[in-house]
Parts: C-alpha cells; sequence; structure tokens
C-alpha cells in the first residue's frame, strides 16, 4: 500500500485506505453527476491512492489560510464551509454533503485554504494528496487526466455558482 496521507490527520481516527470501502465510495460517487463516466474498476483503482479519516462533530477538516495540498471527499456526515468576511467575522458560504469535495483547489494550486471546513455531524471522509494525485498520473495517465476534468468541472460549477450569488446581490465585496 502507498504511504501517501503524510499523517494529515493524526488526531482522528485513521479508518485505513479506502481499498476497503470501495463498494460504499462507488456508492457515494455513483450519485456525483460528475462522476457518472467512472467505471468501478475506475473507482476501484483510484480507492487504492485514498485514505480514510472519522472526525467527530465541530472538527475542522481545513482550516481557511492554512497550508495544504489535498482534498477531502466527504464519504458521511455534514460539513460546513466558512470564510471570515470583514467586518461581518465567520460567515457560512456552504454546507457540504456526502459525496462533495473540499479542498480541490489547494490540491491543485498548492495555495493555502480558501475557506474553513468544520463538520456539522460525525463524519467520514477520504483525503487525496498532491503526491497521490502525482502517482495516479504517472501509472494511470488516462484516469489520472479524467480525475482532473471533473476537478476543473467542479471548480468552474462553483465560480459559476459564486457569480450568480454576487451578480444577485447574495454575497458582497467590500475594498
Amino acid at each position: 500500500m502507498l504511504n501517501l496521507n503524510k499523517n494529515i490527520y493524526s488526531d482522528l481516527e485513521f479508518l485505513g485506505s479506502a481499498e476497503k470501502y470501495v463498494e460504499n465510495i462507488q456508492g457515494v460517487i455513483e450519485h456525483i453527476k460528475l462522476f457518472d463516466d467512472f467505471s468501478f474498476e475506475e473507482i476501484k483503482t483510484l480507492s487504492f491512492y485514498l485514505h480514510c479519516y472519522h472526525a467527530p462533530a465541530n472538527y475542522t477538516l481545513l482550516e481557511e489560510g492554512a497550508e495544504g495540498d489535498y482534498l477531502v471527499l466527504v464519504l458521511s456526515g455534514l460539513v460546513r464551509v466558512e470564510k471570515l468576511v470583514f467586518r461581518q467575522g465567520m460567515t457560512t458560504i456552504a454546507e457540504v454533503k456526502v459525496g462533495e469535495a473540499l479542498g480541490e483547489m489547494s490540491l491543485i494550486d498548492g495555495r493555502p485554504r480558501f475557506a474553513s471546513c468544520v463538520t456539522i455531524e460525525p463524519s467520514d471522509f477520504a483525503v487525496l494528496t498532491h503526491d497521490a494525485m502525482n502517482e495516479i498520473l504517472v501509472h494511470h495517465p488516462r484516469l489520472g487526466n479524467k480525475f482532473l476534468l471533473v476537478l476543473l468541472q467542479l471548480m468552474a460549477q462553483r465560480l459559476r455558482e459564486t457569480s450568480d450569488r454576487f451578480l444577485s446581490g447574495g454575497l458582497s465585496v467590500v475594498v
């Protein structure tokens, strides 16, 4: 087994490689439109590079401004995405359900986290590190490129949703 998890969440219960949970992950992924074109074998291969954890309620999975080059795939539970907004304090910008990814921007560009992500209820999640993504690209280039395309589609979708909210007055920018 690859050791590409870097002990990111050493204070949490480590559930092991996602290989053990491939059927659960397939059950989660098959409900995500972006993964419609992934076969069971592709999900199984991808699972080899994921490591799973369990977090209690009110646990910060990702902290705004922190370094990090990995993404989190929510397998169970519910996660609140919050951002520090000037003169408004910590503001909830989204709630993330099972099957959604968090931290994809930092996985791609290696820059600090854009927002904090806190579990609302006990949650299981899988981690894909930048190193693991590189391993996928080297050993399974077709799968790696397919997965990157899914991440790009996800980021484009979120950018469009944010732009729509901004243009409709749902978000404000303080200059």
